[in-house]
């Protein structure tokens, strides 16, 4: 009877982690949407005294795709990036939070010019990246591609929301 109790005891022990919503290997599960926000995509040209260049990119333009912004993603290709497009101009500070693969982070203002550059991000660091002073979004791309660009201050990015084609 003694044994009984002790395998019940035992057994409900290890169901706890299960009741109290713990994941395998007792990790917190991700406590955002249910459902993963959609991004629409475009198309962007970085203009960097290196030249023009393509990018296809996604789109966070609303508060759930901002808030979910690259998380959880274990790749973003050389061309590829996300543009978060705040709608209007203000300070903004981001942070790394679930964002498996370093990045760059070009801060633009309502004009498309690249107003602050901030390179090879910590992954996963919830360090607060500041946009350095008043800004329309940030453009976020692969770790290196600043530096292999020659991105930074004074640079243009052409997209339909500065009035580009």
């Amino acid at each position: 009877m003694v044994y009984l109790r002790v395998v019940l005891l035992i057994g409900g022990l290890l169901l706890l982690p299960i009741a109290a919503g713990l994941a395998p290997g007792g990790l917190l599960p991700w406590t955002g949407e249910a459902k993963a926000a959609e991004f629409e995509t475009g198309a962007i040209t970085l203009v960097t005294p290196r030249g023009r260049f393509p990018f296809k990119v996604e789109l966070a333009t609303n508060e759930d795709q901002r808030r979910q912004g690259l998380q959880f993603r274990r790749s973003l290709a050389a061309d590829a990036g996300m543009v978060f497009d705040f709608g209007e101009t203000a300070p903004v500070s981001m942070w790394m939070l679930n964002t498996l693969v370093p990045l760059d982070m070009i801060f633009f203002d309502a004009a498309g010019r690249v107003t602050h550059v901030v390179e090879d991000t910590t992954p996963l660091s919830t360090d607060i990246i500041s946009s350095g002073g008043p800004v329309r979004g940030v453009l976020e791309v692969a770790a290196g591609t600043a530096r292999r660009l020659a991105i930074r201050k004074g640079g243009r990015i052409l997209h339909s929301m500065f009035g580009e084609p």
